[in-house]
């Protein structure tokens, strides 16, 4: 059987590729056509049978019988459940366009370095939902006459602009000029609310030590013998002063 379906003139090669054409198939008395080739439903190929051996077994089998391939000759048709797989196929497509509907640029513009506080939040809540939307976002921000004197301004608010998105952003193109212009391109990126942000410096603290929380004096150690590290050095006794002899205080006065 399996030379005779290589040997068929339009061969199906998977069923991925027949969903990419159509959801919308002739499926049990709609097809017309006898004999047909059939596939079991788990992929067996059973050979040349026809229509109503077929739909018998696919009766029995409690499935539905699919023409899946109607212009090979003989048509080919396959035993599944047809309304399961139908939907399926409409969870893919769903997901399908849900990914292709991110991954767009969107542009805030803005028109001069003096921009007050509260309509810079507005833009960078835009910014937000277009970052959690897997959108990426690029700020672009004008300069007019005498500003460009000042371009520590601009790189000012960028800077802001990536402290509040911090966590929901990384920097794809970071602050750069562009004649007049200076943009900044962020890409969506999740971070947990406890990330380091970049520029505080420094290593997260040590734990604390077992038993620190418990005040358990530190053991003590042999006479002669190093300290543990970070422990704080045992004080050292004076050495006495020995006193003169009497000999010599006697020969002193004399």
């Amino acid at each position: 059987m399996s030379g005779d379906w290589k040997a068929s003139s339009n061969p199906i090669q998977s069923n991925q590729e027949i969903a990419a054409i159509s959801t919308n198939f002739r499926h049990n008395h709609q097809i017309r056509i006898s004999p047909i080739r059939l596939i079991s439903a788990t992929d067996e190929q059973i050979g040349i049978v026809s229509t109503s051996d077929a739909l018998r077994m696919a009766t029995e089998a409690s499935m539905d019988l699919v023409e899946v391939a109607p212009n090979a000759r003989p048509p080919v048709c396959k035993i599944m459940d047809y309304g399961k797989w139908r939907y399926q196929q409409q969870k893919k497509e769903d997901k399908s366009r849900a990914s292709n509907k991110g991954g767009q640029l969107k542009e805030l513009k803005f028109k001069t370095v003096k921009i007050g506080d509260h309509d810079l939040q507005i833009k960078i809540n835009h910014a937000r939902e277009f970052l959690k939307e897997g959108n990426k976002v690029q700020f672009t921000l004008q300069f007019r006459g005498r500003e460009m004197a000042h371009l520590e301004l601009g790189r000012a608010i960028f800077k802001k602009i990536k402290d509040e998105l911090f966590l929901v952003s990384k920097i794809e193109r970071d602050a750069k000029m562009e004649g007049r212009r200076m943009t900044l391109v962020l890409q969506p990126d999740h971070k947990k609310p406890d990330a380091l942000r970049p520029g505080t410096g420094g290593t997260p603290p040590a734990p604390p030590k077992a038993g620190s929380s418990m005040n358990i004096p530190p053991r003590p150690t042999a006479p002669g013998a190093p300290a543990a590290p970070g422990a704080p050095a045992a004080p050292v006794a004076p050495r006495p002063v020995a006193s003169p002899k009497p000999e010599a205080v006697s020969a002193g006065r004399s």
